[in-house]
């Protein structure tokens, strides 16, 4: 079974940081993409960055990065907007075997809240 596990999520003031940190683990053979959703209040999920198998890190007012070795990956997250209030959600699209068809994983999400 493959997991993934997030944490980091919290209050924070706009213009504040945040950093998220998404693990996962069991049966993982690979893993190709990685990224994060986000799902705000009456809005749909949407995605907020991604990072190929390939990369370390994706810069921008949202950071991601990963390291391979430990099958995370990191959302740094900066100047922090209340509009940016939302469920995080990581996932991964990981290879089980070998032989296996890449699936999507999630997290359960964190909560990000942005307000003064």
């Amino acid at each position: 079974q493959v997991q993934l596990v997030e944490s980091g999520g919290g209050l924070v003031q706009p213009g504040g940081s945040l950093r998220l940190s998404c693990a996962a683990s069991g049966s993982i053979f690979s893993i190709d993409d990685m990224g994060w959703y986000r799902q705000g209040p009456g809005k749909e999920r949407e995605l907020v960055a991604r990072i190929t198998s390939g990369a370390n890190s994706v810069k921008g007012r949202f950071t991601i990065s990963r390291d391979n070795s430990k099958n995370t990956v990191s959302l740094q997250m900066n100047s922090l907007k209340p509009e940016d209030t939302a469920v995080y959600y990581c996932y991964a699209m990981i290879r089980t075997r070998r032989d296996s068809v890449g699936l999507d994983y999630w997290g359960q999400g964190t909560q990000v809240t942005v307000s003064s």
